[in-house]
């Protein structure tokens, strides 16, 4: 027989239910920030002024799993360094300027990518005309190298201050964790990316 809509629920019910609202919304919110969606903070000046270091993104982990890795994609990728036999890893972000096979240059800080110069629109003019080159990029110049498979090249956006694929060559595409798409915060920042 259907319950009355006025008679009362025993405690024991209300609890039982509050408890399964409470398990499916945090296993949904695990669920969305391993497969889906993670916010990163912005630690550091190497995307400035695309991102500021105090800000933080939003990251689509879904996004190569259904297409390849893009040129121009800021990504976050796991970088994982061996110090005295203790395994670190570090969160970085970066934007993607080389992919697989592709022979990347630098000369007089502008990039070649097969011989053909790279149109860097996110890069910023008062950077770009700094007059000494070192100020402008750090690594001025870099010989040609071609990005191994399932590789790509990364470098951040103030290449100034920027430790990237210049110094510690190509990443493992598997190593992304995802496309950073949006900053999220501080609130009157937010701005696709």
């Amino acid at each position: 027989m259907p319950e009355a809509s006025g008679s009362a629920k025993s405690p024991w019910r209300v609890a039982l239910e509050w408890f399964a609202v409470i398990a499916v919304a945090v296993l949904a919110a695990v669920t969305i920030r391993l497969l889906v969606l993670q916010q990163f903070y912005i630690a550091g000046p190497s995307m400035q002024t695309t991102m500021e270091s105090y800000e933080r993104v939003l990251v689509n982990k879904l996004s190569y799993r259904l297409h390849d890795v893009r040129r121009g994609d800021v990504v976050v990728f796991d970088r994982v360094t061996t110090n005295g036999g203790v395994v670190q890893h570090d969160d970085l972000i970066k934007r993607v300027i080389g992919l697989s096979g592709e022979r990347i240059e630098v000369r007089e800080c502008v990039v070649y990518i097969d011989g053909q110069q790279v149109v860097e629109p996110y890069l910023d003019p008062a950077h770009l005309a700094r007059p000494n080159p070192q100020s402008r990029c750090s690594v001025a110049s870099m010989a040609p190298q071609v990005v191994p498979d399932a590789h790509v090249f990364v470098m951040g956006d103030n290449r100034a201050e920027s430790f990237d694929s210049r110094m510690f060559g190509p990443i493992r595409e598997d190593l992304i964790v995802g496309r950073a798409f949006v900053v999220i915060w501080p609130f009157g920042s937010w701005r696709w990316l």
